[in-house]
């Protein structure tokens, strides 16, 4: 996912490559993005998000765009999703499974928090804002049943997983997010829905949320499969003393 960490040395899961021209540009825009205006940030981000998309090379996911962020991919496209189509499905374990629309996930209670961002490839966001719906709220609505232990999260990327026990997921600082830095999630930001799990490195907050699926236990997801820890924690994992983000 994007972005989080970076694909693997083999660039998995790259499209086409950018060429030259564009990837010089990219460089001088980066350069220039530390100073601009908000404005010419976001559209630095807009532009870091489109490329990097088609960057076999993860260079761009070496720059840092207006907001700071990094952009890695490890689907080769990713398809958009809007009121109009977007769904998320809660399954598995539960009572009551059920298919939720953007616009129904809107009209439920709203959370917001505002956390740094940790990824564990080194940067940091600080103050970052998200917005949404309590993961916890999802799951008593559909009635988790006894022997659950773990939620999987899927995604409409068709490659991207992740998991938690069942206790992280229920806690009051996981969301289903909806908004990021009081606007809308884009969708080089994982919208119209992605997971957000503050305390834990940036990987475990899966973009582009399509599924979860509560089970009887943890399933490695995406990066833990490559070796990184499933207990994500900041500054607690991974190798890594990072200042906590909780």
């Amino acid at each position: 996912m994007n972005p989080e960490p970076p694909a693997g040395p083999s660039g998995e899961g790259r499209g086409t490559p950018v060429g030259r021209r564009v990837f010089l540009g990219t460089l001088a825009l980066g350069a220039l993005g530390v100073v601009a205006a908000p404005p010419l940030q976001r559209g630095l981000e807009s532009f870091l998000g489109a490329a990097a998309d088609k960057d076999p090379t993860g260079l761009t996911g070496l720059l840092p765009n207006g907001g700071g962020f990094r952009y890695y991919s490890v689907a080769s496209s990713v398809p958009h999703r809007d009121a109009t189509d977007y769904r998320l499905t809660v399954d598995g374990l539960v009572d009551r499974p059920a298919t939720h629309t953007l616009d129904g996930l809107r009209a439920l209670p709203q959370t917001r928090m505002v956390r740094d961002v940790q990824c564990v490839t080194g940067w940091r966001v600080p103050d970052t804002a998200f917005e949404g719906v309590r993961l916890s709220v999802l799951l008593d609505a559909a009635g988790v049943r006894s022997g659950a232990g773990a939620v999987r999260f899927t995604c409409f990327d068709g490659t991207y997983s992740e998991s938690l026990t069942l206790d992280q997921a229920r806690r009051a600082d996981v969301l289903v997010a909806l908004r990021m830095q009081d606007k809308d999630l884009g969708h080089d930001h994982g919208g119209p829905v992605r997971l957000y799990v503050a305390p834990m490195y940036f990987y475990k907050s899966a973009k582009w949320l399509s599924g979860i699926t509560v089970t009887e236990k943890v399933r490695p997801g995406y990066w833990e499969e490559r070796g990184y820890d499933v207990d994500a924690w900041v500054g607690r994992s991974n190798g890594r003393d990072d200042a906590p983000t909780d």
